[in-house]
């Protein structure tokens, strides 16, 4: 709590206010101000237009009705001062407070935000009254079913659009969650996001599907390729093989690369615990290698400490060794976006912590539009992947061995041949 001494109070009395009332309080009068100012520069702007009697065709015309406005620092009461223009045509409308509107866009935007966040329909009130302060208004879970609904008809329009990026990289991987309706519990969400020429990242696939197999991946990159879909070069994802059978079958020239941390998961779940610490730091000793020689180096010495007792955790790193390292023939400045799916990993915390506080999404439809609204929040918080200037090689064809650009030998011979 402040405590503050009026000035014009002859006894010196104080009064005791919160920081938020100060807040609303200071708001409302700005805004008052702001109106006042705005109706003024109208007037001035207009005082030309005169009527055969010479009076003024623009004038004040007094308050509208008091009505609540919800802001950023809560709920605020104003009379907005009017104008009555009488020229044939035109009408004043405040472009900062124009009719009907009863919440900022900020709090607008708040809504989604929250929602997708976690905070459940029925808390809305309580949680935002507390924030907002009494008399807020348009913040009820009526206003979350509507926003859902025009999510689910977003999410629809977007799936049929035509796709005329070109992307060099894709990252995939197939989520699972939660639904409360329906026979099926589960939804697996299978997720692609794309680096385009520019080294921007971006959404470009959010489907269900039957758990991640060969069908329901196929399904999605025919539909992907029929609205314009080029192949990328490189596809990043887990050892899933339902998503590497679906991609040689519709995009045969695009590369694979195992996702290193789904690699490693698997890998120590094979061992026992007390060995698990010294076998991740020989994994992440290969991952991490600054040439393909001394990642093999490494995975040799995983060998020869884990082979003779733990045959499946080293057949479980050679049996896909070639995809594991697909990344060394790329700029080595791009290597930490493309040994994992990290991108989708990272974004769908966001989805799993809103289906955890609600107990899963309402339907699988719903669960569709919602981990699209999260993504699409997310995507905006991306930023470029590293080393993106190296990217216009890549396309071109230059050859990286280790990360680094192979030379070209210019033989005399044969330019004089």
């Amino acid at each position: 709590m402040l405590s503050i001494v009026t000035s014009d109070s002859p006894q010196g009395q104080e009064f005791t206010l919160s920081l938020d009332e100060i807040a609303r309080r200071g708001a409302q009068r700005m805004l008052a101000e702001a109106l006042q100012s705005e109706v003024a520069e109208y007037l001035d702007a207009h005082k030309v237009y005169r009527d055969d009697d010479g009076k003024a065709l623009v004038v004040r015309n007094g308050k509208s009705n008091a009505r609540r406005v919800t802001l950023g620092c809560g709920s605020v009461e104003i009379e907005a001062p009017r104008i009555n223009d009488r020229r044939e045509g035109h009408q004043f409308t405040s472009k900062i407070l124009p009719p009907y509107m009863r919440k900022s866009a900020n709090v607008e935007a708040l809504l989604p935000v929250l929602y997708l966040k976690g905070l459940s329909t029925g808390d809305f009130k309580t949680a935002l009254t507390s924030i907002l302060g009494e008399g807020v208004s348009g913040l009820s879970p009526a206003s979350i079913v509507n926003l859902k609904k025009s999510w689910e008809v977003e999410y629809g329009d977007w799936k049929k659009r035509f796709i005329d990026t070109n992307y060099v990289y894709v990252w995939a991987d197939g989520v699972n969650v939660k639904v409360r309706l329906g026979d099926d519990k589960k939804l697996c969400l299978l997720v692609l996001i794309g680096v385009t020429n520019e080294g921007v990242k971006e959404l470009i696939a959010v489907e269900p599907g039957y758990r991640e197999s060969q069908e329901s991946w196929s399904v999605v990159l025919r539909d992907l390729k029929s609205r314009g879909l080029n192949a990328p070069l490189l596809a990043v994802g887990d050892g899933a093989l339902g998503f590497w059978k679906a991609v040689a079958n519709v995009f045969p020239s695009t590369k694979e690369q195992r996702c290193w941390v789904h690699k490693i998961a698997n890998v120590l779940d094979k061992l026992p615990k007390k060995l698990q610490p010294k076998a991740k730091e020989l994994l992440h000793e290969m991952m991490y290698s600054e040439s393909e020689a001394d990642a093999v180096e490494a995975r040799q010495r995983f060998d020869v400490a884990f082979g003779l007792k733990y045959e499946k955790a080293v057949n479980c790193i050679t049996k896909d060794w070639g995809e594991l390292m697909t990344y060394y023939s790329f700029p080595a400045l791009h290597w930490t976006h493309l040994r994992t799916t990290n991108p989708i990993e990272s974004t769908f915390a966001t989805v799993k912590l809103r289906t955890k506080v609600t107990k899963g999404a309402g339907s699988g439809k719903a669960a569709c539009a919602m981990a699209f609204k999260l993504m699409q929040e997310a995507e905006k918080r991306w930023n470029r992947i590293r080393g993106y200037d190296e990217i216009a090689n890549v396309i071109s064809g230059v050859e990286y061995k280790d990360g680094i650009v192979v030379a070209k030998v210019f033989h005399r011979e044969a330019a004089n041949g």
